[in-house]
């Protein structure tokens, strides 16, 4: 009898959660681990069904980097890097479409679906609404987002499963390869979103101490990175969270993908796990 006492308190501690985000919308950053471990992909899906079966609208965009250099090294084309950055050629945005789209994309969309949830697979080619002109080489930077036409899917109750191609400048132009967390970033800012996340292979944002800072403004962010403490693969996670945050987006999270269940004890419980990002 304890027992089913403590689940009730705990659906109980979730119920104002539940209310505050019931027919808002939630961008979800999914890479790193909780993408390739098969028990955390499983409680991904969970997370991202329990959302949509309250009312809440989930929206995904996810990477793909390791799998996609997996690819080009078994197709032996040659992948570079600048400043973490990865230089995609006229030949590997194609594999990297393919990855992405093909692969990745539809495995999301399906484990969705059988969960019960009603997913489906797009990219910035669809209806053109992520257009970006070049960064480097065919690594692009976005231009716009057309946030109407993912609202309507939203609205027809649908989960849109967003791969970050984006379509190019002319009707014969392969499109271009997006980071996730600029693509997630944009996305939330121009759909309305209540909150963006995103899914790491971190605790979150950690002091000097390695223990985990929990809120954070602008200006903190801008002091722990002249000292050095936001440092690497952090600051392009923290800048796309401030850039959401100052277009309109409440909060952005970063979170830890290895935790089962991590977006659900983020949003849905008194203490959260992660960090948070307030304007």
């Amino acid at each position: 009898m304890q027992k089913k006492i403590k689940i009730v308190e705990t659906l109980l501690d979730a119920l104002p959660f539940i209310r505050e985000f019931y027919g808002k919308t939630i961008v979800i950053k999914y890479g790193g681990a909780a993408q390739i471990d098969e028990r955390l992909k499983e409680s991904f899906a969970i997370d991202i069904t329990m959302l949509y079966m309250v009312g809440i609208k989930p929206v995904i965009v996810h990477g793909g980097g390791k799998r996609i250099t997996e690819i080009l090294n078994a197709l032996n084309v040659k992948t570079e890097f600048r400043d973490g950055v990865r230089v995609t050629t006229k030949e590997s945005i194609k594999i990297a479409e393919m990855v992405l789209s093909g692969e990745i994309n539809k495995e999301i969309v399906n484990m969705l679906n059988q969960h019960g949830a009603k997913a489906i697979g797009i990219n910035g080619k669809d209806m053109s609404f992520m257009k970006a002109k070049s960064l480097i080489g065919y690594t692009g930077e976005i231009t716009s987002v057309n946030g109407v036409f993912l609202n309507k899917l939203l609205l027809e109750n649908l989960i849109p499963v967003i791969a970050p191609i984006a379509a190019g400048e002319s009707p014969t132009h392969p499109g271009y390869n997006i980071n996730a967390d600029t693509a997630a970033s944009e996305i939330a800012s121009s759909i309305g979103a209540k909150r963006v996340i995103f899914l790491t292979d971190t605790p979150g944002v950690l002091d000097k101490n390695k223990k985990l800072l929990s809120s954070l403004t602008k200006k903190e962010i801008d002091n722990l990175k002249a000292d050095g403490t936001i440092a690497g693969g952090m600051i392009p996670k923290v800048d796309a969270a401030l850039r959401a945050v100052e277009k309109g987006v409440e909060k952005a999270h970063i979170i830890d993908g290895r935790v089962e269940h991590s977006i659900l004890l983020e949003l849905l419980t008194s203490e959260g796990i992660g960090t948070e990002i307030k304007n």
